[in-house]
């Protein structure tokens, strides 16, 4: 008998669902339903597999409205940020439905000898990926990253936050009606503490987005079983506003670097950095706009910022603002919680003199919340964006665009925006998108976010007329002679 979890709103707090809870024995009959299943999904030319995920696009924005209710009763967000989960998962489903068959066709590559020797790459796939991805975008991560790994062949045994869960499941069902096969989305609930052990040992490869904490954790028992795995984590992102950018684009582009989801955003900015010469200027557009975001629970457009997710995030914000506060830090907007509104929600909070004896100068708060502090010249704005740990996102505002890509180019970080916030590096598909440093390893989208799920095999056949042993009787030192000739021959023919 399951044992099951309430799933409450956090506009309200009311029970929207009753989920199922997995334990040890569920993860490990899912990852073998997942493995039976996995043999004659990869068996089917990539055509095949493809073509429920291309008639996704169409039909989750089509049933958009259905899904962007789900979405919001179980995360609290605004609808205007829900639609972007949606836009994610139909961008991202079209992008690899329309190139899987090229990245995982046989390649021919070169051999040692030419014409004798040839040689095919091949992408076998992993064959069941345990899939573990978080509460405030669960759609989006829940889905795009599955997508890739399902195309290239693997089946998946998925364990979402449960909190979000919903999202997905009804992904899972919808998919299904589109023709893919429900027994290769395997889908398992509970915590890591309870079934984590069984989710690694069944895998086969590791996908996970959550906290560096959460990655480092995954990463050693990921190494012990010599498995791969994929991690995007934590971010301490920077923004940095050039002294000649437009000080009202900035602002908005702030706006929506800061506060999108309510801060709860993995490529969020949470250390904003102004020129000097601008920042009394820029602080206080910054601050107007910030103050003038209309927070509320609605299931409509006009909402600008939704709720935290749960108790636990606002206590994360709460602690660290007023720890902030006590400290010296002084607030320019925001900065208490509105229970007004909803359990959760938190007022978009600026802050100025934040220093390093406070706890939200170098850890992730997650939450609506960004700490403004002046700059003197580019390398100072690099130096200052560099000094973490993490190398997640950030983002340069000029209205010199070569000025902007070169200090972008100087960032130590897997994405950088010039004039943006977040989206133009992570909704640009073709591109790898993830973090350096502590903010993770690997990557998603790209090529690298389709052929991470895959083996490299290579495929090598050799002419019986000529291999690697003396032909005609010929002695060692003439065959070593004459491949060395053979060699630099070409060299010079550039064969080779």
């Amino acid at each position: 008998m399951h044992v099951t979890r309430q799933i409450t709103a956090p506009f309200t707090g009311e029970q929207i669902a009753e989920l199922p809870i997995s334990d040890g024995d569920h993860v490990r009959a899912a990852h073998e339903k997942a493995r039976q299943a996995q043999t004659a999904w990869a068996a089917l030319p990539v055509a095949e597999r493809v073509r429920p995920f291309l008639r996704l696009h169409d039909e989750i924005l089509n049933r958009r409205d259905e899904i962007l209710d789900i979405v919001q009763n179980e995360t609290g967000k605004a609808r205007k940020h829900a639609f972007e989960e949606v836009l994610d998962v139909a961008g991202c489903a079209l992008h690899y439905a329309r190139r899987a068959a090229r990245l995982l066709a046989p390649k021919g590559r070169k051999g040692i000898f030419p014409v004798a020797t040839q040689v095919t790459e091949l992408r076998q796939p992993k064959g069941v990926v345990a899939l573990i991805t978080p509460w405030n975008y669960p759609l989006s991560l829940g889905v795009t990253d599955a997508i890739p790994a399902l195309l290239a062949g693997n089946a998946l045994v998925h364990k979402p936050d449960t909190q979000t869960a919903l999202s997905t499941l009804w992904t899972v069902d919808l998919l299904a009606e589109l023709g893919m096969p429900r027994e290769i989305w395997q889908i398992v609930l509970g915590e890591p503490a309870d079934i984590g052990d069984a989710l690694l040992d069944g895998a086969d490869y590791v996908a996970f987005t959550g906290s560096t904490r959460g990655g480092r954790k995954i990463a050693e028992e990921a190494a012990k079983r010599l498995i791969g795995c994929s991690l995007e984590l934590g971010g301490k992102n920077p923004m940095i506003v050039l002294d000649d950018a437009d000080l009202d684009v900035a602002a908005h582009g702030a706006v929506r670097a800061c506060f999108t989801n309510a801060g709860q955003l993995c490529l969020s900015v949470e250390r904003l950095y102004v020129h000097e010469s601008r920042f009394d200027d820029f602080a206080q557009r910054f601050a107007k706009q910030a103050k003038n975001l209309k927070l509320g629970a609605g299931f409509d457009w006009s909402v600008q910022m939704g709720s935290l997710t749960s108790r636990r995030q606002l206590d994360t914000v709460s602690a660290h603002v007023d720890d902030a506060i006590v400290k010296g830090a002084s607030l320019l907007a925001g900065g208490r919680a509105r229970p007004d509104l909803g359990p959760f929600f938190y007022e978009p909070t600026i802050l100025t003199g934040v220093s390093e004896k406070m706890e939200l100068c170098a850890n992730e708060t997650f939450g609506p919340v960004v700490a403004l502090y002046p700059f003197t010249s580019d390398e100072h704005a690099v130096a200052l964006a560099n000094d973490t740990v993490y190398g997640l996102n950030a983002s340069v505002w000029t209205r010199d665009l070569a000025r902007g890509r070169s200090v972008a180019a100087r960032l130590k970080a897997g994405t950088v925006n010039v004039n943006e916030g977040y989206a133009a590096a992570y909704a640009s598909y073709d591109a790898p998108m993830g973090g350096m440093k502590s903010s993770g390893l690997g990557r998603r989208h790209g090529a690298e976010g389709l052929l991470r799920y895959t083996e490299a095999q290579t495929v090598a056949s050799q002419s019986t007329l000529l291999g690697f042993e003396a032909p005609f009787g010929l002695g060692e030192e003439t065959w070593a002679e004459l491949r060395a000739t053979a060699f630099k021959a070409m060299r010079r023919l550039r064969i080779k």
